[in-house]
């Protein structure tokens, strides 16, 4: 994995966290088994590079595609949903750098960050949207699974060249 701009790849796959927990590490880890870092073999990290771990975070991000449009699923920036969001951006972003030989704190801190912001902000925008168009959540939440997912493998494809 070698990423011309660590930072940027880790306050954006923390952004992912933030949208969608378990897309960032599923995005992560299917192209970290597919281009393997040598930098992470030696720390705990280096599960994000095995097959059956990127197979098993699909279906977990598959699950909360389906589980997001659910009228019971709680407001992401709510405390039991935006915890996982954190931890999930600080993953990403700690690997990101661990696999670029950068300290690993500063690409957790930025996945943090990423992720915050994103889950107020595609909050908030959600919100709107939906008040000021009349959509429904659901179509609402397709179109940011799309964003999500295009903008996901970009930021990945990019940055692996």
């Amino acid at each position: 994995m070698n990423s011309t701009n660590s930072n940027l790849q880790a306050i954006g796959l923390g952004a992912i966290a933030g949208m969608r927990a378990m897309a960032a590490p599923a995005l992560l880890s299917h192209f970290l088994t597919n281009d393997p870092a040598g930098a992470l073999y030696n720390t705990r990290l280096r599960y994000l590079q095995r097959p059956m771990v990127a197979t098993s975070l699909k279906f977990l991000a598959g699950a909360e595609l389906i589980g997001d449009k659910l009228p019971m699923t709680g407001d992401r920036i709510s405390v039991q949903q935006l915890i996982p969001r954190i931890i999930s951006g600080a993953i990403v972003g700690a690997t990101v750098a661990g696999a670029n030989e950068k300290p690993k704190v500063n690409g957790a801190l930025l996945g943090v960050a990423g992720a915050v912001v994103a889950a107020y902000g595609f909050f908030y925008l959600r919100k709107k949207l939906g008040q000021e168009s009349g959509l429904p959540n659901m179509v609402l939440g397709l179109a940011e699974d799309a964003i999500m997912a295009s903008g996901g493998i970009a930021l990945m494809n990019k940055t692996a060249d």
